[in-house]
Order: structure tokens, then C-alpha cells, then sequence
């Protein structure tokens, strides 16, 4: 409810101008003269100052030009003098429009901003608009119309190019950020503050780089969870790590990485400029997320046949009326109408033949959306095709989108269209484009949902032995580890893996072979040799004691011969593992140096490379993001019934997956890792070979620093005693929990909800119970109380029902070393102590992540909540900008 840091910045009730001297046009920027006119003509309605930094004035008028923002356009040179003048004066917000300026001077500018609290957006960029205000600070092109949609980019020239196209589509602008490289406010803040803007309904992204991706992904999720999010990222041709030591590294590129992880977010990407304009136009339609069966309604077979061609590329459903729906449609089109697969209806097919399949199609629940594709014909009108199918989006309930092909002769058609807020393409395979991202929007915020805890409800693991191990190992200055070093680390996590011992002889051969029982394989065992089938390292189905013998000596010789310099352990022995019907599959862990490690999962084998059939996850996984994970490759097809063996062990498969997320929570030291192959069949799965590459982790407060997603944080999760009788249990809030909030919210007194809210509100919205409850447990964190009542059930079985008692919450304030807090209890549990348990559990959240100073503001009628913080050690004091409240701050 508070408003937002950055609103200075982009919600300026005032601002003040360092452009250069009026009178003096020669000795200003380019940029200096153009945000002058800029803001001249732009008819903002609060105070604008133009100041000299050569001090022309006195310092009188000086002090009395203190403003929300200061928008600085000048030389390089005198870029630094201007921001400590705009921190002299107070101004709370800066935006430094300039080009050029080196990375140096940058530092020294994010330097003075922080000295004086200034919120920095600049230098190299272009600046901002925000049309609904009149504010054009940028120097990207004239003032767009305003609209819901929002843009965040970092590449001027491409903000130039997107407002140019939006004037002549009739898309309109909530707000559009140019992002340099050098800029203080960076991506992620800026995503933060849209988030929370109520004229912005959905936000496009074009990006081409990251420094914080925990940041980036953590904003991202809360923007995302609210509005929908289309993303373009450019630079995506990065190699793949050259120096990678598994299968896994070699093949996992970061791209592939980004994509996995934007999933995570709810966010939808889009690999081209042309996409990101259709994503554009559906975001400015204000279509929500749906599902992925997209009906067409065409007069023309072939635009219809494309476009049904593209749905199938693109993974969507082409769908179809029912058949009661088609044969109450069919007697109000023209006889040559056909309704079988598309809507085509015929050439005959007016404006009343459209609106009467378009209605049909709104009514039938197997369908999400509605693609229109009219094509001009003899003696039609598309202009009146427009007029009704414009008409009938205001009420449809679905998305509605439209393709009038051609040019000249549908010109007017698509001026209807487009001023009506429908969006409209030019090509049957761009309307589906669109379609597409509103789909793929829908899918992801499944994802969005899913915080796993960083252990699975399976038994747990031996950590401690795991950690041991891999102390061990760089204590000797390893990072690969041995076969059974790598067998050893996965059976701490309870992964099933075939026994092998290590024989350092062609006789301990033998006896060990002889132990296991044939047939066996046998496998060259060095630190320095990634891939074994390279050097003729393994032989598999080795039959009898002879054959162990000469194996053995065959490969000693061969792998010296071929690497001269390994080191060999020796050679390790292993029962064949004897699955007939087993099929090969892998898993693999790369690290990422932005997003942290990332689980890969595909067809196994020695041919894994030239398969290429694999999909990726961020960690931590739950069962419902293993099973996805699963499903997105090909080779899951074999996982049923197949070439006449039995459906395989599908369920050993997504254990195994749990288990390797839970490696990589705990093991932060893990860098790369294949479990190639790994069998399974009808009974389960086994691990065959393995490698794993470790490296020294470096030293961090938070044990899941390492992850760009953290866990659910399971670990704050405690039951305390209830005076009087029972106990409640105190936990992180979940995804899930929005009903019981609500429920609780609905509960509170009239002045408890004042209390917490400073308002009138008799329960949350949509976008806050969304807000509140679905949180990335980094820079925020909310406690709930819960209550568990067991109570008889109308068939006498007794029925457990939990509600919330009581939250409290703190965010992180944008310099990371302070947070604000807020604390809400339910009427019936007040003076049990129950505010004070929420509030020193809290703060020890806060203290373990590392902030040093908790405040918060509190009414100053709030008599009992001010009693507790005085009672908690809390700085009480009066509030300056508002006599209405108290400010309570206390050290952690």
C-alpha cells in the first residue's frame, strides 16, 4: 500500500533541468536542446526548473528549487557537478540522458547518487516516458499515446523503433524505459516499480544483458505473477563452455539455461523482433492467459490450412466446435460452409456469416481463442467484416484475434480494426505468433507456482558424508572425481547405482569378476580422462575369467599409448546390468555463471550428443516440475509401452530427478555432473557411469546463494504453545495459502484491517493477494500462524482444517541492509503473545539474511501495536511526512 521508491523517479511531482543555457543553444547537447522542447510542449502539470550549474543564480533561488527529480543533459564533463547540485537540493530521483559516457565516470556518477540517496537512472540512456503524465524525458521520439502496455529496453534504437511502430498501430504506452549499460536503476527495479503501477497491464522486455540474476529473476516473478511479461533478449549465439569436462557441459548452452529459467518466472519469450510485435499487439489487447486450442474462422481454405500449420509447429491445438455447436451454427452459414477441422466459410461468407461463427465459438467451451482470417474477394466488403467482428470483441470473454490479408483493398479494414483495440496481423503465421505468447503465458504461470522445498519428502540423504567426500577431493587439488568417488556421492542420495569395484591388477580382476558373476564390464578409472568410450576405455559383456584377463591388459595399454600423461587408478569392475528392456536415458547438471546450475534431462548413451533430445530445469524440483521436465523431451515417448516391452518405471525416473535437485541444493560445489546412461525399465532405474566435477564454493551467509531460485525456506517452519491450551504453527507463506489469507483478511475487526492497511478495505484484490503470498523468500519474507482444528465430519470421520491467526512480514528496502515491516494478528488471539512470537521470528529471518535495521510505520491510535514495539527494544519516533504515524526502528 506504501509507495513505491522509484515513484521520484517515474511519478515526479516536480522536476528540475540541468540542459545547458537557454541563450547559449551553441554550448548545449543535442540531447540538452531536444529534452528542453521535449518538456517544454509536453504539457506536464507540475513544476519544471531549468537550472545553469554555472551557478548564474543565487543560492537563495537555489535552495527553493528542491524537486522529486533532476533530469541532467549536459557534456560529460559536467555531468558529475550537476548530480552532486541535484543532491545539494534534495532532489530524490536523477535521470542522465547522455551517450558515451565511460565506465569510469559511471562509477563515479553511482558514487554521488548513493552519497545523496538519489535513485540513478543513466547515464547512456535514452530516458523515459510516461504518457498518462505528460512526461516526456527522453529523447527517443515524440510522446506515445497512452495505453496499458509497458516497455523496458536496453538498446535506444530499438525504443526509437518500437515507439515509431506503436504511433502507427495504435498501440499505446503506459511507460517506456530506455536502459543503458551503465544505469543505477537497473532492469530489475525498474520491473519492480511497473509491477506495481496500475496502468500498466502487461509489460515488454527487450534485454541483452544481466549482472544479478537472482534480482532479475526475483522481479521478474513478482511482475509476472500479475501481469503478463514478453521478453526478447538479444545475444543468444554464446558458445558453450570449451573447457566443459561432461557430456552435460558440452552441449547445455546458457541460452537454453535463460530459457529454462524464464520459465521459472511466468514470463513468455520471444526469439525474434517480428514476435515481439505480435506480442505487443495481444498485450495491448489486454487478452489474458488461456489455454492452447485456437479455433479459425476463415473465409479461404488455404490462409486457414497455413495457419493450421503453424498451431501445429508451434505446439498448440487446433480446435474444433463441438458437434452441437456446429449443427446449431451450421443452418446460418452458406451452404458451402464447412465446419469439419476450420471454420471455413465459403467466399459467400459476409459480416453476418462471421459474427454467427464467432459467437459459436465464444459459447463452446473446448475452445480458448479465435483467429479470424478474412481474405478480400470479388464483390466483398472487408471494411463491414471489420465493423462487425470489431464490434463483437467487447463482450466475448475470449481472445479474439484477426489477419485481413492483402494490402490496398484491406487498408480501411485493418484502420477499424486497429482503433477498435483489436489486434490485427498481416499474415495467418504472425496471428498465431501471437496467439502463441498468450498461450505460452498461461502455461508458464504453472510454473511460476512451483516453490519445492530443497528436499523432497523421500529419506534423507547423508549429507554429511557427501560433504566429507567432496572435502576430501579438493583437499587433494581434484575437481573430477573417480567413477566410485562419483558412485559413492550418489548413493549418499539414495540413487540406485550398479556396484563397481576397483581392480589394480589383471588377477584382482579376475577375483572380482568373479565375485560379481558374468557377464561384466570393464572401465578405465582416471581423473584425467572425461570420456572413456574415447580411448577405448570400456568393453561391456565380458564372459569369463580369460577374457577379464586380457581385457584388462588390452585397455592398460591402449589407454597409455593413446594419453600418455593420465593418471590410471586402474581399471573398475561391474556386473552388466542386465535390463533387457531398459532404455538409456541421462541426467545432467551444468552451472551457469549467471543462473547457478541447471538440471538436464534426455535420451542417454554414447550417441547423446549427436541425439541432441534433452530439456532443461532450474533446481529446486517437485514432482509436478520433474514430470514436466520429463514430458518435454522425445525420448519420454519410450518411457510406455514400446517395440513390445513394458511401460518403464516412470515414477523411479522422477525420484531420480528429485534426488539430483536435492544434490544440487545441498552441494554447492557441484559444477557439472552426467549420469550417462541411466537404465530404466519395468522395475526401476539404475545409474551405469557417472562423472561429476566439483570446485570450491565460495563463502556465503546464505547456503542457497548458489541458486538463482531459492527453496522453499522449510527451515523457519515451527510449532510453539498456545496459552490457555493447543499450539499453532509458524511457517513461510505459500502460493496456496491466498484463500486462508483472504478468509483471515475477512476475519479482521473494521479497525484491525485499518490498522494494518491504513484504509478501508474489506478484503484483498486479486493482484495483492497474488502479491502477497506468492514471494521469492529473498528480499522479502512473510510469516503466517497457523491453527489446525480437528472437528467430526458429516460421516463421523474426524476432518483437519487450518486457518491463519496471524502475519508478519518484512521487504527489504533497495539498499539491501534495511527492511520495513508490518504485523497483522486475528482479534480472537489478541495478548497471547502471539505478535510477539511473529515479530521475533521475523527479525530473525532478517538477521539471517543479513540485514542490519528493521523498521516500520505505525498509526499513531495503534496504542498496542507501539506498546509491543516498545516492549520489543524498537526506536520509537514521530513520522515528518505524516503526523498520523510513528516510525518504530530497532538494530538487528
Amino acid at each position: 500500500m506504501e509507495t513505491h521508491y522509484l515513484s521520484p523517479l517515474f511519478s515526479p511531482k516536480s522536476m528540475v533541468v540541468f540542459a545547458g543555457k537557454a541563450d547559449a543553444p551553441d554550448g548545449q547537447t543535442g540531447y540538452g536542446r531536444s529534452i528542453r522542447a521535449q518538456l517544454e510542449q509536453g504539457g506536464f502539470a507540475g513544476p519544471v526548473t531549468f537550472l545553469d550549474v554555472g551557478m548564474s543564480g543565487t543560492l537563495a533561488d537555489l535552495a527553493q528549487s528542491r524537486a522529486d527529480l533532476a533530469i541532467i543533459a549536459l557534456p560529460n564533463e559536467e555531468l558529475a557537478f550537476a548530480l552532486e547540485v541535484a543532491g545539494r537540493i534534495q532532489c530524490r530521483a536523477a535521470l542522465v540522458i547522455s551517450a558515451g559516457v565511460p565506465a569510469a565516470l559511471a562509477r563515479e556518477l553511482h558514487a554521488i547518487a548513493r552519497k545523496h540517496d538519489i535513485h540513478l537512472l543513466g547515464p547512456n540512456c535514452l530516458g523515459y516516458q510516461r504518457p498518462r503524465l505528460n512526461i516526456n524525458a527522453s529523447v527517443a521520439g515524440p510522446l506515445a499515446q497512452p495505453g496499458s502496455l509497458a516497455l523496458i529496453s536496453q538498446s535506444g534504437a530499438l525504443t526509437s523503433a518500437i515507439l515509431d511502430w506503436g504511433s502507427k498501430n495504435a498501440v499505446g504506452f503506459s511507460t517506456v524505459v530506455s536502459l543503458g549499460p551503465n544505469t543505477a536503476v537497473d532492469l530489475a527495479q525498474t520491473l519492480d516499480f511497473l509491477a506495481t503501477d496500475p496502468a500498466t497491464q502487461s509489460i515488454v522486455i527487450y534485454m541483452e544483458g544481466l549482472t544479478d540474476a537472482r534480482r532479475f529473476m526475483s522481479a521478474l516473478r513478482g511482475a509476472a505473477n500479475t501481469k503478463p511479461v514478453v521478453v526478447l533478449k538479444g545475444g543468444n549465439a554464446a558458445a558453450s563452455s570449451q573447457a566443459a569436462l561432461t557430456h552435460s557441459g558440452a552441449i547445455v548452452a546458457s541460452d537454453e539455461v535463460f530459457d529454462a529459467a524464464l520459465r521459472r518466472t511466468g514470463a513468455v519469450r520471444v526469439k525474434s523482433f517480428v514476435q515481439l510485435f505480435s506480442a505487443a499487439k495481444c498485450l495491448a489487447s489486454r487478452y489474458r492467459p488461456v489455454g492452447p486450442r485456437l479455433a479459425i474462422v476463415t473465409n479461404g481454405g488455404g490462409p486457414g490450412v497455413l495457419a493450421a500449420d503453424w498451431i501445429g509447429e508451434l505446439g498448440l491445438q487446433l480446435a474444433h466446435l463441438s458437434e452441437a455447436g456446429a449443427q446449431a451454427l451450421a443452418p446460418l452459414l452458406p451452404a458451402q460452409a464447412t465446419l469439419a477441422n476450420l471454420l471455413d466459410l465459403s467466399e459467400e461468407a459476409g459480416p453476418e456469416h462471421f459474427c454467427a461463427a464467432i459467437q459459436a465459438c465464444a459459447r463452446d467451451a473446448q475452445i480458448d481463442g479465435i483467429l479470424v482470417i478474412y481474405s478480400p474477394k470479388l464483390g466483398g466488403d472487408p471494411a463491414a467484416v471489420a465493423e462487425a467482428v470489431s464490434a463483437l470483441n467487447a463482450g466475448l470473454g475470449k481472445p479474439l484475434l484477426t489477419c485481413w490479408m492483402g494490402d490496398e483493398r484491406v487498408g480501411e479494414a485493418r484502420r477499424i480494426i486497429n482503433g477498435a483495440g483489436l489486434a490485427t496481423f498481416r499474415t495467418p503465421e504472425a496471428a498465431v505468433d501471437g496467439f502463441s505468447n498468450i498461450a505460452s503465458f498461461y502455461q508458464n504461470q504453472q510454473l511460476l507456482h512451483q516453490t519445492p522445498p530443497p528436499l523432497s519428502q523421500l529419506a534423507q540423504p547423508d549429507l554429511d558424508g557427501a560433504r566429507l567426500l567432496i572435502e576430501s577431493v579438493l583437499a587433494e587439488r581434484r575437481k573430477v572425481l573417480t567413477e566410485m568417488e562419483s558412485k559413492a556421492l550418489l548413493a549418499a542420495f539414495h540413487i540406485p547405482i550398479t556396484q563397481t569395484i576397483l581392480a589394480r591388477s589383471a588377477n584382482e580382476a579376475i577375483l572380482i569378476a568373479s565375485q560379481l558373476g558374468y557377464p561384466v564390464a570393464l572401465k578405465i578409472d582416471s581423473p584425467d580422462i572425461s570420456h572413456k568410450s574415447d580411448v577405448q576405455g570400456v568393453v561391456l559383456n565380458v564372459l569369463n575369467a580369460a577374457a577379464v584377463r586380457d581385457v584388462y591388459a588390452d585397455m592398460m595399454a591402449t589407454v597409455r599409448r593413446l594419453e600418455p600423461e593420465a593418471r590410471i587408478n586402474g581399471v573398475t569392475i561391474q556386473r552388466m546390468a542386465g535390463k533387457r528392456n531398459g532404455r538409456e536415458l541421462y541426467i545432467g547438471v551444468v552451472t551457469d555463471h549467471l543462473f547457478g546450475p541447471a538440471i538436464s534431462f534426455g535420451a542417454g548413451g554414447t550417441m547423446i550428443e549427436l541425439i541432441n533430445d534433452r530439456a532443461i530445469e532450474l533446481p529446486p524440483l517437485n514432482l509436478f516440475l520433474a514430470q514436466r521436465l520429463i514430458g518435454r523431451v522425445r525420448s519420454a515417448d519410450t518411457l510406455g509401452e514400446w517395440r513390445g516391452a513394458p511401460p518403464a518405471h516412470r515414477e523411479a525416473v522422477e525420484h531420480m530427478l528429485l534426488r539430483v535437485s536435492e544434490m544440487v541444493c545441498g552441494l554447492p560445489q557441484l559444477r557439472e555432473m552426467d549420469i550417462n546412461p541411466l537404465i530404466v525399465d519395468e522395475h526401476g532405474a539404475l545409474v551405469v557411469d557417472a562423472r561429476i566435477v566439483i570446485d570450491a564454493a565460495p563463502p556465503s551467509a546464505d547456503v542457497y546463494d548458489h541458486l538463482a531460485i531459492l527453496p522453499y525456506p522449510s527451515n523457519y517452519t515451527q510449532d510453539w504453545p498456545m496459552r490457555g491450551g493447543g499450539q499453532y504453527t509458524l511457517r513461510p507463506v505459500q502460493p496456496d495459502d491466498a484463500c486462508m489469507l483472504q478468509d483471515f483478511v475477512r476475519g479482521l475487526s473494521e479497525k484491525s484491517r485499518y490498522y494494518r492497511f491504513a484504509s478501508s478495505l474489506r478484503e484483498l484484490s486479486v493482484p495483492m493477494l497474488a502479491r502477497y503470498t506468492l514471494i521469492d523468500y529473498d528480499r522479502e519474507m512473510a510469516l503466517v500462524a497457523l491453527q489446525t482444528v480437528r472437528a467430526p465430519g458429516p460421516d463421523g470421520d474426524f476432518v483437519e482444517t487450518s486457518h491463519i491467526i496471524g502475519v508478519s512480514r518484512y521487504i527489504a528496502n533497495p539498499d539491501r541492509s534495511s527492511c520495513e515491516f508490518s504485523l497483522v494478528v486475528d482479534d480472537r488471539f489478541s495478548g497471547q503473545g502471539l505478535g510477539t512470537r511473529l515479530m521475533l521470528a521475523i527479525m530473525d529471518v532478517a538477521r539471517d539474511k543479513g540485514l542490519s535495521q528493521i523498521d516500520g510505520l505505525v498509526l499513531v491510535k495503534n496504542s498496542g501495536m507501539l506498546k509491543l514495539m516498545a516492549s520489543l527494544g524498537f526506536h520509537i519516533e514521530s513520522y515528518e511526512e505524516d503526523p498520523d504515524f510513528r516510525m518504530c526502528s530497532k538494530a538487528l
